[in-house]
């Protein structure tokens, strides 16, 4: 295993302390905020959240082999291993611009309304058959997420991934200078969160901060079309980075033709400075397309061999809850989950999708779609075009999927339910063999009760 933190090195980071009977140096091969997923050799970091404490786990993340831990409140354990700082999270902090310091390999950063994790997700597989890839896992892209993955971040790798959101004005901007990317990609500005932003030039304000954190001549790559584009060009000149529009026309920098999508995935001709080829990706969808074609641009970017990184796209399959395809109810449904988030556009490409790989009857299954404030009602039915274009029968809930359900002809309502768990049974024993569901909703929507409805056995229907 790769050796992460001595006891040198989160002295140097973090300005803290270790008891004075501890003499032995620290072999940190991990770095851990959670004692159940803690592995031994991790250096558990004891982070204060607004409903845990780490702090009350310090014993069992010491029991459980940790190398270290990383404390700021008085833990009653006197254990030579037990590093004090004035602050955990700053510490981990401290810890990831330690850790991007002396990283020498090439960083690249991901943002954007919709894709970023399925762009990061395409990208890590593509620089994984080029060198030593460290990404960030799942959607580890906030306040804690970034530096976490950076603390993680093996200082011989030759590539790292790692993934920016946000939700509020100002987060990118300090995630990004703490990542300090070479390359920056922005896959879109959309209506996510724009009940809290405001509006969408305000989001695309927010997501051109990215570009400000590029070294000069380094790269920023954005969709030829996006919102505010005068933002980001401003932003790229003014740290002397060089922008890559992408899109689907000759006259982008980089862009995909002769794209064919089918149930089983997305091939398409791309063209990058320098390069040019044919690549394909395992998963269905325009949109697909589009998120392999930023993330083979992203490779090239960072200096990838393009042979190399179209044969490791291919091996990127979507994950759970973000388009992986699989059949249940013994084999005589097809689930499309998408159950992880959603946003306006993002529904719109899952309802596409749907029309797109259903042989058989199209159910949507949709949920809320939340973080759009005075804005939700009109972009909850704004879906209605896409959903009758797609869906034959369409379950619902949740207040503001509410408002779209009533505008649906009746031909297309099949319920509508408060919450998840409640929609959960009623759309499982709609279903009939041959049907082809997608399940949608924003994270805080629990749509993921109705995906483990539909894969539970007919012993468990109605548990879920």
């Amino acid at each position: 295993m790769t050796l992460l933190w001595n006891r040198a090195d989160l002295l140097a980071a973090t300005s803290g302390r270790f008891p004075s009977t501890s003499h032995d140096d620290i072999a940190g091969t991990g770095v851990s905020i959670d004692t159940r997923t803690l592995r031994p050799g991790d250096v558990f970091i004891a982070l204060r959240g607004e409903n845990s404490n780490g702090h009350d786990h310090v014993a069992a993340a010491l029991d459980a082999g940790a190398a270290a831990v990383v404390a700021h409140e008085p833990c009653g354990i006197d254990d030579p291993r037990i590093l004090m700082v004035g602050d955990t999270l700053a510490a981990m902090q401290d810890m990831a611009r330690f850790a991007r310091a002396r990283f020498a390999g090439r960083m690249v950063a991901v943002t954007g309304s919709v894709g970023k994790t399925s762009v990061k997700d395409m990208l890590r597989h593509a620089l994984a058959a080029c060198g030593p890839t460290h990404y960030a896992v799942a959607s580890y892209n906030n306040h804690w997420g970034v530096p976490l993955t950076l603390a993680r971040l093996p200082a011989s790798a030759a590539y790292c991934v790692c993934e920016i959101g946000m939700n509020h004005p100002g987060e990118i901007a300090p995630l990004a200078t703490m990542v300090r990317p070479d390359v920056a990609v922005v896959t879109a500005v959309a209506s996510s969160h724009l009940g809290l932003m405001g509006s969408l030039d305000a989001i695309a304000r927010e997501k051109a901060e990215i570009l400000l954190a590029l070294p000069r001549g380094g790269t920023g790559i954005v969709p030829a079309h996006v919102i505010g584009a005068d933002y980001f060009r401003r932003n790229a000149e003014s740290v002397g980075a060089t922008l890559w529009w992408a899109g689907h026309a000759p006259d982008c920098t980089v862009y995909e033709t002769d794209v064919k999508t089918d149930a089983q995935g997305s091939g398409f001709d791309l063209s990058l400075p320098g390069w040019q080829g044919h690549a394909r990706v395992n998963a269905p969808g325009r949109h697909m397309a589009d998120n392999a074609m930023l993330a083979l641009a992203a490779a090239h970017a960072a200096g990838a061999d393009m042979g190399h990184a179209v044969a490791g796209l291919a091996t990127f399959h979507p994950g759970a809850g973000r388009g992986a395809m699989a059949k249940v109810m013994h084999d005589k449904v097809t689930l499309l989950d998408e159950s992880y988030n959603a946003s306006p556009a993002s529904v719109r490409a899952a309802l596409d999708l749907l029309g797109l790989v259903a042989t058989g009857r199209r159910v949507a299954i949709l949920g809320d779609m939340l973080e759009l404030g005075a804005f939700a009602r009109h972009e909850h039915t704004s879906l209605l075009p896409a959903v009758r274009a797609n869906a034959d029968i369409v379950f619902c809930c949740g207040p503001n999927m509410k408002t779209l359900f009533d505008t649906l002809p009746s031909s297309l309502q099949g319920g509508w339910m408060p919450d998840s768990s409640q929609l959960a049974p009623l759309a499982r024993a709609a279903l009939r063999a041959g049907d082809t569901v997608m399940v949608k909703g924003s994270l805080g929507s629990r749509m993921r009760h109705v995906v483990t409805a539909l894969q539970a056995d007919d012993a468990r229907v109605g548990q879920a």
